[in-house]
């Protein structure tokens, strides 16, 4: 059974840095796509970042919203994806889901991912 388990999130000020995990199991990242998505109240599911899992390399993106602010990284060893928000604004609450596409090709599509998991929290306060 797949789960992707998520922690971090919570409430910070703006300004301030939080820090999600996504961390797998029955699942090796390794030669997917790892992506985060958000979600605000009363909108649709928005990308954030995506990031190709491989041994030596990985490849990321960033959404327009957050490029310079936010970073993807990975750790193999650990089966875990992270997430590192910086100068965190109000713009950035929401639930912040991360997912796992099969293969090595960076993906903005929600519909390309298969394994979800089960969202966090974000507030950010003025």
């Amino acid at each position: 059974q797949v789960q992707l388990a998520q922690s971090g999130g919570g409430l910070a000020q703006a300004g301030a840095s939080l820090t999600l995990s996504c961390a797998a199991s029955g699942l090796t990242f390794r030669g997917s796509t790892v992506g985060w998505f958000r979600q605000a109240a009363g909108k649709e599911r928005e990308y954030v970042a995506a990031i190709t899992i491989s041994l030596y390399s990985g490849i990321t993106n960033y959404a327009d919203a957050v490029k310079g602010r936010f970073t993807i990284s990975r750790d193999i060893a650990k089966n875990t994806v992270y997430l590192q928000m910086n100068s965190l604004t109000p713009e950035d609450t929401a639930v912040y889901y991360c997912a796992a596409s099969p293969g090595s090709v960076v993906t903005t599509d929600v519909n390309r991912y298969r394994y979800w998991g089960q969202g966090t929290q974000v507030t950010v306060s003025s």
